[in-house]
């Protein structure tokens, strides 16, 4: 892993912690500021809400500032809000500190991305993002446990300041490893990146990953019930069937990075339509509970898939400005959610059983699918070019870097590259193949 994208890997590890980790201590938390567990639950709400309105906000505020200082200092946001937490004297403190430290969420995976993608060749963008967004999803496998471990032992507060040391980590590795001429915002400034989203293709993008989240959250908002009441399964059983399935994540994550700089669009699209199938295999066997634990894991390793072509693909397409709008996509992914969890409850109320469940995350799979297909059609050439353009970028590094055709004249690897034809380098092509057969009759 490139040494700057491990930087902002580590940030990304703190951020995942921070989201998530307020839900495992909860009992605590309503104990010790004399609230319900409900009330406390409001403030994985209320950190919601600060990603979703936060995000714009910082974004077009930083959209005229070098990106490596707005990196260190959404970093050092974390650190002062994960602080805040942690010294908070009542309810409505911590609520405020929580969306203050949110508001830094959006934008940091927003520009973090924008940044990876431009620390790296074309044909591995979308790895990059892959690779600092496993910081998140490592988050869920290490991060949120050991919290969760540390303040049932020492209180919820030393939760917190443990994220304060990960901050303060983060905030020097981003200072030390990212290089000081990252990528700079685009010469319109404010005006490019705001002019972006009048592109359709931008909104088409976001709406499938709100749609996707939306898939999730509907179903893994109760997996718990699920997993006790239709599979059988005990409630400590539970907790390390959701590591598993943070285990998928983390691995979905890395293979949607590689499959999506291979073929980005056909990624995505298939996955969707392979999560849906999977559903409705939760929803016909999910009573088997071995067979719903690796269901759990594949559906893990499926949703993360996507999640780096969706935020490479809102990049291509906000290319002139790409900050806000990437920041935006964080914030689509938050609003899925948030909407799915009350799509999911909608559900239960009007008696869909937990059994049946899993038959709502496949109809909105099946919508994002859809988006996905309507989004390719409208690429239209633009996206055969894109995916062959990274076929030719792979093609292009074996003739350069392979020695069987070092010895080939400068000219034929040039005609070859450049892809005039076969036919105008046949002499050359000739002798490039009786080396190859002399290598091979050599071994």
């Amino acid at each position: 892993m490139p040494l700057p994208i491990l930087a902002l890997a580590i940030a990304s590890f703190c951020i995942g912690t921070t989201e998530f980790v307020i839900m495992g201590l909860l009992p605590e938390v309503a104990a010790d500021l004399g609230v319900t567990i409900p009330a406390a639950g409001l403030l994985v709400t209320g950190y919601a809400l600060g990603v979703v309105f936060g995000a714009p906000v910082v974004a077009m505020a930083t959209a005229h500032l070098p990106r490596k200082p707005v990196l260190v200092g959404l970093a050092a946001l974390f650190v002062v809000g994960n602080l805040f937490c942690a010294i908070a004297p009542n309810y409505w403190l911590l609520m405020a500190a929580r969306v203050f430290t949110a508001f830094g969420h959006g934008a940091f995976f927003g520009i973090g991305s924008v940044v990876a993608a431009s620390l790296v060749p074309r044909n591995k963008r979308a790895s990059a993002i892959a690779l600092m967004f496993a910081g998140l999803t490592l988050a869920n496998i290490l991060g949120v446990p050991a919290g969760t471990a540390l303040g049932e032992a020492f209180g919820w507060r030393a939760t917190f300041l443990a994220v304060v040391g990960i901050g303060l980590t983060s905030v020097a590795a981003i200072a030390w490893l990212v290089p000081s001429d990252v990528t700079e915002p685009s010469g319109g400034g404010l005006r490019a990146e705001v002019r972006v989203l009048g592109k359709l293709q931008v909104w088409l993008a976001m709406l499938i990953a709100a749609l996707t989240s939306a898939s999730l959250f509907a179903v893994f908002t109760y997996i718990k019930p699920y997993l006790t009441d239709v599979s059988g399964l005990s409630t400590a059983a539970v907790t390390w069937v959701l590591l598993l399935f943070g285990a998928g994540m983390t691995i979905g994550n890395i293979i949607g990075g590689r499959l999506a700089d291979w073929k980005l669009m056909p990624t995505v699209i298939a996955t969707l339509l392979l999560m849906a199938l999977l559903f409705v295999a939760f929803t016909e066997f999910g009573a088997i509970a071995t067979v719903a634990v690796g269901i759990v894991f594949l559906w893990g390793l499926l949703v993360f898939v996507v999640v780096p072509p969706l935020q490479i693909r809102v990049v291509e397409a906000a290319s002139e400005g790409p900050n806000l709008a990437a920041t935006l996509n964080q914030g689509a992914f938050n609003v899925g959610n948030a909407s799915g969890a009350w799509i999911g409850g909608v559900a239960l109320s009007w008696g869909v059983s937990y059994a049946n469940l899993p038959l709502v995350g496949a109809v909105l799979a099946l919508l994002a699918a859809s988006v996905a297909v309507l989004l390719r059609s409208l690429d239209g050439p633009l996206s055969s070019r894109r995916d062959s353009r990274r076929q030719h970028v792979g093609i292009t590094r074996i003739l350069r870097d392979q020695p069987l055709f070092l010895p080939l004249s400068q000219q034929a690897r040039v005609r070859m590259i450049g892809g005039i034809g076969l036919a105008a380098a046949e002499k050359d092509l000739r002798a490039m193949l009786n080396r190859i057969w002399a290598f091979v009759e050599s071994q």
